[in-house]
């Protein structure tokens, strides 16, 4: 191993407060990283570990964990397992230095003689298996020997599984909790009610699962232009089905047995129509298919969700219910006797704290049982509820005014963390969500920047696959993986340490080892021979590396790397949510400065035209130079042809050829004149 190479690694322990000392690798080969998310350090030793069969366990723990971890085995890959007290395997609990503070974090030696993982608790015991485990897919039998000491940045390490849209039952589930498991992931948000369908049994309000679980139109669009319809469970055409009490507590304890805490999302008081369908006295309407929001001026509103919450807390141990609180219309409200009666005797002065006194008083609820409120960051209008957690989706700036007054957040912003958009050239997609993530840009989302007050108060992070695109298992799996590998690595592994290119090599790894586990899984290699082929290696240029100032601020979910991106030299690739940058219902204009006068025989700029996404081409571009930067010289205006409904997914540069001097370059775009429309573009050429 290169020294610098292990510096870095010593470096990254040291970042987590821990202790690892140098020892160097003769064997190159050996010391490629293949564990996802990637150790905070890594010592590569000499030999190797060649698993015994039978495999020899011993445990220097208490009884408990020994039995639950002696049962966990025998659900892996690895050989059949004994217990003997010269073992090859051998888990301990010690609290000695040098191990991770972290009840998660574990040290794992793997020595020719034989495997140790060390920790201060069980689940650091469970994590340091699941290391080795990946170390064994990868290697086999024969794993290089070396020494791993790891533990997890952040607390929380989080997905959501949304089967309101579409249910797709317990294995499913169960199926996903191990992966998440491997991946060292310890939540799983599990959002079990809205508008298309309610998953959860509650006994004392039946007709939730006998109709508002059931419709007869099954694709969650044409269910939306029928009217949201519902049915009886017994209907023909009846599509949906819901969680018996039984199967939630399996789920549960099954997660449980992975060290996953499962957090459940009851949604109120918007999303709330398949429960306003079967209880319609409690819609501000007094009847059903009126409006989508719970009336908060109606006692009854409250007697049912906390009877509902009083079942979901018997059959959820978490410290957090999640309660929704995202997009409520508020029409109902702003007309209703109830809800203006309600403002009237509370003193609240607008509709924002008619929703907060709601918030308020749910939580108040759940504090009285021992349980914290969980809320989309929408529960912050009108004022937080003073002990509530808020789960920042619309971008960071939410979470970023809860941390900052103190309050816990979970990071989840939509342009890094929503699973449900297109992940390669959408052209060739599955139907997603009118929206871009690829794998990179999951990789570059940072939860806890340095510049934000209250970092400290972030938990930690979450990716969510909403499901009104996904309506097969089979589909959700390709939709969550490998994307859920970045954000297992965001999540777990420190800033310092994280590295896309060495990440985009492991997962290629970890994507074939899920295919061999029956995962169904986005083909990224495939998907990345086929990208665009200017996208695949950097362009040498005049502008390349020269500073940019923007007339006009780009759209936040599609700023690609700032106004550098324009002379970074990378076009970008089919998929626009990386790379590109972004600008809505406005004129483009940047301006480079080459640093000094220069001859010049060419501008280029490069635009992105994808009607389905409403991203079309500039109507024109004009190219002007100037030497002072003040008085500037139109060189040439390229007006563009193509139609803006052309459905064609394609990239086409505009701009300029001759003969000219300048220091400074600006370009011009004219916005295409269609409302709710897009400019996206990615590269300016100067040569």
């Amino acid at each position: 191993m290169k020294k610098t190479l292990l510096t870095f690694l010593i470096a990254g322990a040291a970042g987590l407060g821990l202790s690892l000392s140098a020892v160097s690798c003769n064997n190159s080969s050996e010391c490629i990283e293949v564990v996802i998310p990637r150790p905070a350090a890594i010592e590569k030793c000499a030999g190797t570990f060649q698993i015994p069969t039978p495999l020899a366990v011993s445990f220097d723990t208490p009884q408990e964990v020994a039995a639950s971890l002696e049962a966990y085995l025998k659900t892996t890959s690895l050989p059949a397992t004994e217990t003997a007290p010269d073992a090859a395997l051998r888990f301990v609990i010690a609290s000695e230095e040098g191990l991770p503070a972290s009840e998660e974090g574990y040290e794992l030696s793997v020595l020719p003689e034989g495997a140790v993982i060390k920790a201060r608790g069980e689940a650091g015991l469970f994590y340091g298996l699941q290391t080795l485990l990946q170390l064994r897919s990868r290697f086999g039998d024969r794993i290089p020997a070396q020494r791993i000491v790891d533990a997890p940045r952040f607390e929380y390490r989080g997905m959501h599984l949304d089967e309101s849209r579409h249910f797709f039952g317990k294995e499913f589930v169960k199926k996903q909790l191990r992966m998440m498991a491997s991946l060292k992931l310890n939540r799983l948000h599990w959002h079990l009610t809205d508008g298309a369908g309610w998953r959860i049994q509650i006994d004392r309000y039946p007709e939730l699962t006998e109709i508002a679980a059931w419709r007869p139109v099954e694709p969650w669009l044409e269910w939306l232009d029928a009217g949201r319809p519902y049915c009886r469970r017994e209907d023909p055409n009846a599509y949906g089905g819901f969680y018996t009490k039984e199967e939630i507590r399996e789920v549960v304890a099954y997660a449980d047995s992975l060290h996953i805490t499962v957090i459940p999302e009851i949604e109120m008081p918007g999303h709330s129509e398949e429960v306003l369908a079967v209880y319609p006295e409690l819609s501000c309407a007094g009847k059903p298919h009126v409006y989508d929001d719970l009336c908060i001026g109606n006692d009854k509103t409250f007697e049912f969700l906390e009877n509902v919450l009083t079942e979901v807390m018997e059959l959820f141990p978490s410290e957090y219910i999640h309660i929704g609180g995202d997009e409520a219309t508020k029409k109902g409200w702003a007309t209703c006797a109830k809800c203006h009666a309600r403002m009237q005797r509370e003193g609240l002065k607008d509709l924002d704290e008619l929703q907060s006194y709601a918030v308020h008083r749910v939580e108040e609820f759940l504090n009285a049982h021992g349980r914290k409120l969980l809320g989309w960051d929408e529960i912050l209008q009108g004022g937080l509820a003073p002990n509530a957690a808020v789960m920042s989706w619309h971008g960071m700036s939410g979470g970023r005014e809860a941390a900052a007054s103190g309050h816990p957040v979970v990071m989840t912003p939509g342009s890094y963390c929503y699973l449900d958009k297109y992940q390669g050239n959408p052209s060739t997609e599955p139907k997603a969500l009118e929206g871009s993530l690829p794998l990179p840009k999951v990789y570059m989302c940072e939860p806890a920047p340095e510049d934000m007050t209250g970092r400290e108060n972030v938990l930690g992070v979450q990716a969510n696959l909403w499901t009104e695109y996904v309506p097969t298992a089979e589909h959700a799996e390709y939709m969550l993986y490998p994307r859920m590998f970045a954000l297992a690595e965001v999540a777990w592994t420190a800033p310092e340490r994280k590295d896309y290119d060495d990440f985009h090599r492991r997962a290629l790894l970890r994507i074939e080892t899920a295919r061999a586990e029956g995962y169904n899984t986005f083909d990224q290699a495939a998907s990345e021979r086929a990208e665009r082929p200017e996208a695949l290696k950097q362009v040498k240029h005049l502008a390349l590396g020269c500073p940019v100032s923007c007339g006009a601020e780009w759209y936040e979910s599609y700023a690609a790397d700032g106004a550098g991106s324009l002379t970074d030299g990378w076009f970008g690739p089919w998929n626009y949510g990386y790379r590109w940058l972004g600008f809505l219902n406005k004129d483009f204009e940047a301006t480079i400065d080459l640093g000094a006068v220069k001859a010049i025989r060419e501008v280029k700029a490069d635009f992105l035209q994808w009607h389905s996404a409403l991203i079309g081409l500039p109507k024109s571009v004009e190219i002007a130079v100037s030497e002072d930067g003040e008085h500037f010289t139109v060189l040439g205006e390229e007006q563009n042809d193509l139609p803006f409904d052309d459905p064609k997914l394609q990239c086409r540069a505009f701009g300029w050829e001759g003969s000219a001097q300048a220091r400074y370059v600006r370009c011009r775009a004219a916005f295409h004149g269609n409302a709710g429309g897009w400019i996206f573009i990615d590269e300016i050429v100067v040569n």
